[in-house]
């Protein structure tokens, strides 16, 4: 190989390899090709996940205020979803929820059960169950809209909202 008077010295402390020109041997040319293959499948693949809504870290439902979760509420074609136990739900529940405890042991039975075409407002006393329950409503069983009132039931009561007993 012929060198270049402009990289003697780094051709010469290389062994005939020129940092500067990118003149290596084949495995460091095959190196840079794999890394680049991977690098455009890396991009490619976190498009694809981005573009199904399912990317990591991202979930699939949304937390909302009481103020939101009450406006929601005003549309009679959205379901207010109570993730309580009958209990906690006999002792008070927003007005017009239906009651699907969480802890139950078909409580992914009857929620698979539930009209995917809806939005539901799910909530619980303090938004933990609730989210669970979005979780696997949105992940699992493909629901398509769901909503999780952050602050829970007691959130709702302390906003001074409406109660039914």
């Amino acid at each position: 190989m012929m060198l270049d008077p402009a990289h003697v010295g780094c051709c010469q402390r290389r062994s005939n390899k020129c940092a500067r020109l990118g003149v290596g041997n084949g495995q460091t040319r095959m190196t840079t090709r794999i890394l680049l293959v991977l690098f455009a499948v890396g991009l490619a693949t976190g498009s694809l996940l981005a573009a199904d809504g399912k990317s990591p870290g991202r979930k699939a439902y949304r937390n909302i205020s009481v103020e939101e979760f009450d406006r929601l509420r005003a549309d009679k074609k959205n379901v207010v979803l109570d993730v309580r136990t009958k209990k906690e739900f006999d002792a008070g529940h927003i007005p017009g929820a239906m009651n699907l405890d969480w802890n139950g042991p078909d409580f992914a039975k009857k929620a698979g059960e539930l009209d995917r075409s809806k939005m539901y407002l799910v909530h619980c006393a303090a938004g933990v169950r609730s989210a669970k329950a979005c979780e696997l409503m949105t992940s699992q069983l493909q629901f398509g809209n769901c909503v999780n009132l952050e602050k829970g039931f007691s959130g709702w009561e302390k906003a001074g909202k409406p109660v039914e007993k």
